[in-house]
């Protein structure tokens, strides 16, 4: 039996590169698991990292990315959905890897070092989130951890944390924590309307329910350059041209890069093309969005996705639980025990 585990931050509305680079790859994941052997967490402790975080509106983006999980088809009776606060074990969690993990495997951390390359100001918890993130996991006993191609790294410091407890605690031939793997999604790099990897926190996302006037003026933002259509042109190097890939088949996509890579009369515009990527997200997102209303802005649908949520953070809390009270009798805490099993 596979157990999954993922979890995403709620740092503004679900984007594009969410949806390619993770949530359908977890939606898929959750359907070949046994019922209740995939576990997928907004990150709300994670999001707190960002000093640029709205506080008025975080509640809102915890709600928005598990309505949007939700909405593309995660089935809450398959796979447990809920908030990364609901657990509080994994803060304890995190701070029994942190006695036992060292500076330099922190200070080698890629993602610290990107963010703060591109102005986010460090703070104590943007520098520990991988140990949060090893928590995150361990807690749940998973096998496999779907992410990002960027997230790669944070997965094999879990991995070492895992041996770093086990030299310090454990005995010959028994892990104390379950060693996760990996699992790469299909789509590991989204690009954003710049051309860069997609992301919210440098805004320049698609939302994936995005619609009508405001879809419109988001892809009309795309990134080209002054070209005419019947100049001959690298499709690889065509933004809007790779949005509209993730949508399409193979070989409509080989069609539309045919036609750009040859130039000459009837290849398509940079209009031509974005209109088609409006046409497909329509396509591809239209009843996830009436569902995503629905959760977020009528009254049944909200007392619906709360509940979830509550049911969920019971579910993985009582995994947790367990699992932390393992770890506290291996490390010399048994005490906690009463704690932890009542």
């Amino acid at each position: 039996m596979t157990r999954y585990l993922s979890g995403i931050q709620p740092t503004g509305k679900p984007h594009l590169g969410n949806y390619f680079g993770a949530i359908k790859e977890h939606i898929e994941c959750a359907k070949s698991a046994q019922p209740g052997e995939a576990f997928y967490f907004v990150a709300d402790y994670h999001a707190l990292t960002n000093p640029n975080v709205n506080s008025d509106e975080l509640e809102q983006n915890i709600r928005a990315i598990a309505a949007t999980y939700l909405a593309l088809g995660l089935d809450p009776n398959r796979a447990v959905l809920f908030r990364q606060s609901d657990v509080p074990e994994v803060t304890e969690l995190a701070w029994i890897l942190a006695t036992s993990t060292g500076m330099g495997l922190l200070e080698r951390a890629h993602s610290y070092k990107d963010k703060v390359a591109k102005g986010m100001k460090p703070n104590v918890g943007l520098f520990t989130y991988p140990l949060l993130m090893a928590a995150d996991i361990l807690i749940y006993d998973p096998d496999i951890v779907p992410v990002g191609k960027d997230q790669i790294q944070h997965i094999e410091m879990t991995q070492d944390m895992v041996t770093y407890i086990d030299t310090r605690f454990g005995q010959q031939d028994e892990s104390i924590l379950k060693r996760p793997e990996w699992k790469l999604s299909q789509t590991p790099k989204v690009v954003g309307i710049d051309g860069e990897k997609m992301s919210s926190s440098y805004g320049n996302d698609i939302w994936i329910f995005e619609s009508g006037k405001a879809l419109k003026k988001r892809v009309n933002k795309i990134v080209t350059d002054s070209k005419a259509p019947e100049e001959a042109k690298n499709p690889d190097e065509v933004i809007p041209l790779q949005l509209l890939k993730l949508f399409v088949e193979d070989a409509t996509y080989q069609e539309w890069a045919t036609k750009v890579k040859s130039g000459g009369e009837g290849a398509p515009g940079y209009g031509h093309i974005k209109k088609a990527l409006m046409d497909a997200m329509d396509t591809t997102f239209e009843d996830a969005r009436l569902e995503y209303q629905r959760l977020m802005e009528r009254d049944e649908g909200k007392r619906e996705l709360d509940q979830i949520l509550t049911d969920g953070g019971k579910k993985a809390r009582s995994v947790a639980q367990s699992v932390l009270l393992r770890v506290m009798q291996r490390v010399g805490l048994g005490h906690v025990t009463q704690r932890l099993s009542s």
